[in-house]
């Protein structure tokens, strides 16, 4: 990795400095001069383990962090009575249980301008921030979380944890996410060269305001560990007509067909139990829960893939008792293909594909009684997409 990046920083700074060769006196332009110091300091990096110093000063890395944990409950979907007349009238109460969460975690990240500071923490707190790109603060930020939930009847265990530093010429972070109601789970690092704008003023488009933020711009490498997204366990049991050979399917599962000799079926799962006794129900009851079964069953059997992306992100803060815009975006246009049997290349027809985040925090008090905010976030991964919003207005009557 780090002879790649030399060989890119490279190609960059050559690429800079020897557009003009003639003997002309000119300004030392910014970014070269930056890429420079990034080069010096990458390749004056000695990583020879066994120099290492592992004298950890754990004072201050736990200083300021805040270990929390909490249980959360509340009702969830209200009872709901289910008719029945197959055999004279019959009713079943469907009884959802309770929602709960319980969450343990660890964090230090800086707390932004426009984030209100709580008495407590206990796990639920929407801090849309959390996924910038850039803190407040240079240096190490970290969170780590678990938690455990039951949502509308469903349980969920969610993990997200997080270790980034932040310097004024280069970003590096590694993340894992784990997310059950999303359906999405993966590990990423990133390590990326940030430029950061020293001045707005020649942004004319810009309204005057938003001149006085701060704007930094990155580009990166980012390696991804996740399960194969886009594989299909179903597509060996399609037939050449399009449909789903999925009877075949379910006696390969075990599952049985019984013929009565007068047109009559029943159907059996692979432990004996009748679950059907006529075609109707085995398709609309039986069949769904088989596929589901067998495509969960052939998911969990297979073995992480890496993918490794180029990545470019930006990231702009501005904040004021009256004004506060954040905004940060990540896009990775381009993925390597290693050719793999699970390459999400082979199941987007060889092709690239967009890769994607972003948030937006805003806030406009206009006077001391109304204000307006819009808060969320965005990701888009191998076609899963995960969001959270929520804007408003408030108004203080005295």
């Amino acid at each position: 990795m780090k002879r790649l990046l030399l060989l890119f920083l490279t190609l960059i700074t050559l690429n800079a400095v020897g557009q003009d060769t003639t003997l002309i006196k000119k300004k030392i332009d910014p970014l070269t001069s930056k890429l420079n110091i990034f080069y010096k300091k990458i390749s004056t990096l000695d990583l020879d383990i066994s120099k290492l110093n592992f004298d950890i000063n754990w004072k201050k890395i736990t200083k300021f962090s805040t270990l929390y944990g909490a249980v959360n409950g509340g009702n969830s979907l209200s009872n709901v009575d289910v008719y029945s007349v197959t055999n004279g009238l019959q009713t079943q109460t469907v009884v959802t249980p309770y929602d709960y969460s319980v969450i343990l975690g660890v964090r230090k990240i800086a707390r932004m301008g426009y984030e209100p500071k709580e008495a407590f923490k206990n796990g639920q707190e929407n801090s849309f921030s959390d996924a910038s790109t850039v803190g407040k603060v240079k240096g190490f930020e970290y969170l780590f979380e678990v938690s455990y939930v039951r949502q509308e009847g469903e349980n969920y265990n969610n993990q997200h944890h997080f270790l980034r530093y932040i310097d004024d010429s280069y970003i590096l972070k590694g993340e894992y996410l784990e997310d059950g109601f999303a359906d999405i789970k993966y590990f990423e690092t990133s390590q990326r060269y940030r430029h950061k704008i020293e001045s707005l003023n020649n942004l004319t488009f810009l309204p005057k305001e938003l001149k006085k933020g701060k704007l930094s711009f990155n580009i990166g490498a980012a390696q991804r560990i996740a399960e194969p997204y886009g594989y299909d366990p179903l597509a060996e049991w399609i037939l050449s007509n399009g449909n789903l050979h999925y009877t075949y399917l379910a006696i390969q599962e075990g599952y049985t067909v019984r013929f009565d000799g007068h047109g009559g079926h029943e159907y059996f799962d692979p432990s004996g139990n009748s679950v059907a006794t006529s075609t109707e129900v085995w398709e609309a009851v039986v069949i769904p829960t088989v596929l589901s079964d067998y495509t969960e069953r052939k998911r969990n059997k297979l073995e992480n893939t890496i993918q490794h992306s180029l990545i470019l992100g930006f990231d702009y803060y501005l904040y004021t008792k009256k004004l506060w815009l954040h905004s940060w975006g990540n896009l990775m246009p381009w993925h390597y293909n290693d050719g793999g049997e699970f390459s999400y290349h082979k199941y987007n027809n060889n092709e690239q594909w967009m890769d994607y985040s972003g948030g937006l925090i805003f806030g406009w008090k206009f006077d001391k009684h109304l204000g307006v905010f819009v808060e969320g976030k965005y990701n888009k991964y191998w076609n899963r997409e995960w969001h959270d919003f929520s804007f408003g207005v408030n108004y203080i009557i005295f």
